[in-house]
């Protein structure tokens, strides 16, 4: 009866951690933060104006992208399509053709196209030709997400990770320390329901995928979809996934079953755990590191270290302590306490690693919502670790104590806090890290320009300037009437100042390109707030003149 209630009560609170770590994904951070990649620079850019209509629009991001079946287009003034043919991406560059002989007026970019880490960037962009008009508006939102998609992608990697959990450590126990006198029913159970877990977690991220690629809803995909995610370098890692899983089980069998496995089997085991781990760095985070090759590597190591731990502490704590006598423990757990310290050693070690390159600075730790999550998951790791450090202590101390209840006790400590470190690292892969905005930032940074429109009574001046630094930068200028319309100039003349350091006026040699468009080049020698001087000449008599201050940098 006792012995019965002991169950019932390690029942409730292992479902008790499970459901916790899953209600902390759930209400983890949401996401349109899902985007992984960044638009780090176009042509034409965003906002611009350009005198002449392109023949093709360039996106490039931070890092290799994938695209998404007509999900980017190019609207004209008139709300057609502009683009024509299909995108071409070349790593981490996107190239749209666009019809000849587009109209004067706005043009709205919308692309979603998919980072390396499978994670589906989307936004849109703007440029005018000759003139500005009423942005056309694009059919949906290309950066959307359906949150129910999103929560289920979550939901999908925990049950993954916790599968993996109760396929690899009990695997190894079984194979290295099981008592032959003691039934292997139970953990078979186990090892079978982290089989399911795993194989039900990938064909639902298979079907996910489709949705959250496309921005669509739930059931909102068609076979073209799926077909596009199959194609893909996910789909490809997640075919590997279901095949070295549905392999595995077969050659598990015989352990499962009597132990009566051979060498080559345990060996080929152990080839396929490894290629199964790899499959969840191949799929995430890691590929689109600065050190791709590094990261996958150790995002593997964090993995099965944590499988192995964990999954070795749910053995003890449901079948070894309960049914193993005072001898066979006597022998299992000091050589568990061993695999337990390198278990722990390379957890920390790769997860540290691994935090450093994707956090990147102090303030990406602190200021960032993947940032302070990784402090929160060290925190429960923390406890984790504390924990079994006791655990270790008494085994080594006293051996194994006539009574298991305070061991185990400490090991039913260790797997619940140890679910929800689990739910925060499944929040952890949807959320992207520091170094991807701080290389956006960067990008945003290396683009200078600085854009003004002068406006008097007679005409509207836009001026570009790059990069707007010390040295030598460029000006264009674009001429037009009080109603938008190209104004026809027949002599430019500009300078530069700059009077808080006492540099007179600098003439700016112009090059007349079009009837309303001209450009310059001028070597700027000092930083400060320049002051630009700028005459036109419309006719004879006709002719006006306009100043700015432009920060140089």
């Amino acid at each position: 009866m006792i012995r019965a209630r002991l169950r019932r009560r390690r029942a409730l609170a292992a479902a008790a951690g499970l459901l916790f770590g899953v209600l902390c994904v759930l209400l983890g951070p949401a996401a349109p933060a899902s985007a992984h990649a960044a638009l780090v620079a176009s042509d034409p850019q965003n906002g611009t104006i350009v005198p002449d209509a392109p023949n093709r629009v360039t996106l490039t991001f931070s890092e290799s992208v994938q695209l998404v079946e007509g999900r980017i287009q190019v609207l004209g003034p008139d709300g057609k399509r502009a683009d024509q043919g299909e995108p071409q991406a070349d790593g981490a560059t996107v190239t749209v053709p666009l019809r000849s002989g587009g109209g004067r007026g706005t043009y709205v970019v919308s692309y979603r196209v998919i980072s390396a880490d499978s994670h589906p960037i989307g936004g849109s962009l703007s440029y005018s030709v000759a003139e500005p008009s009423t942005p056309p508006v694009a059919a949906g939102d290309a950066a959307s997400n359906d949150p129910v998609v999103r929560t289920l992608i979550s939901v999908g990697k925990y049950l993954g990770y916790a599968g993996l959990v109760l396929l690899v450590g009990p695997v190894l126990v079984l194979a290295l320390l099981w008592p032959h006198r003691l039934s292997r029913r139970g953990p078979a159970r186990v090892v079978y329901t982290g089989i399911g877990l795993v194989l039900g977690s990938t064909l639902l991220g298979l079907w996910l995928q489709a949705p959250y690629a496309a921005g669509a809803s739930l059931f909102g995909v068609g076979f073209g979809d799926l077909r596009d995610v199959l194609g893909s370098t996910f789909g490809a890692v997640m075919l590997v996934r279901l095949g070295v899983i549905c392999a595995a089980a077969v050659l598990l069998r015989p352990l499962l079953r009597t132990g009566g496995e051979s060498k080559a089997d345990l060996a080929l085991l152990g080839a396929l755990g490894v290629a199964a781990l790899a499959t969840w760095p191949l799929s995430g985070h890691p590929t689109a590191s600065p050190v791709a090759g590094v990261s996958v590597v150790l995002d593997a190591i964090h993995l099965a270290a944590m499988a192995v731990w964990l999954g070795g502490l749910l053995m003890l704590l449901a079948f070894l302590l309960p049914q193993a006598d005072a001898r066979e423990l006597s022998a299992i757990l000091p050589i568990w306490s061993r695999w337990a310290a390198t278990a722990v050693s390379a957890l920390l070690l790769a997860g540290v690693v691994q935090a450093l390159i994707e956090v990147a600075s102090l303030s990406g730790l602190v200021d960032s919502t993947y940032g302070r999550l990784i402090l929160v998951k060290a925190g429960l790791a923390a406890v984790v670790i504390a924990v079994a450090a006791v655990a270790r202590t008494v085994v080594r101390k006293g051996g194994v104590p006539e009574s298991p209840r305070p061991l185990r006790r400490l090991v039913a400590v260790e797997l619940g806090v140890s679910a929800v470190v689990l739910a925060v690292t499944a929040a952890l892969v949807q959320i992207p890290p520091p170094r991807t905005a701080e290389a956006a930032e960067t990008a945003a940074t290396k683009n200078t320009t600085v854009s003004q429109t002068l406006r008097n009574s007679s005409m509207s001046l836009q001026v570009d300037i790059f990069p707007a630094t010390v040295g030598n930068n460029s000006l264009h200028l674009y001429a037009y009437t009080p109603d938008n319309k190209p104004l026809p100039v027949v002599e430019w003349t500009a300078t530069a100042a700059l009077p808080a350091k006492g540099i007179e006026p600098i003439e700016v040699p112009l090059l007349r390109i079009t009837d309303f468009h001209a450009i310059g080049d001028v070597a700027l020698p000092a930083a400060g707030d320049w002051t630009f001087k700028f005459t036109l000449r419309t006719s004879d008599i006709d002719q006006s003149t306009v100043t700015m201050t432009a920060k140089i940098s």
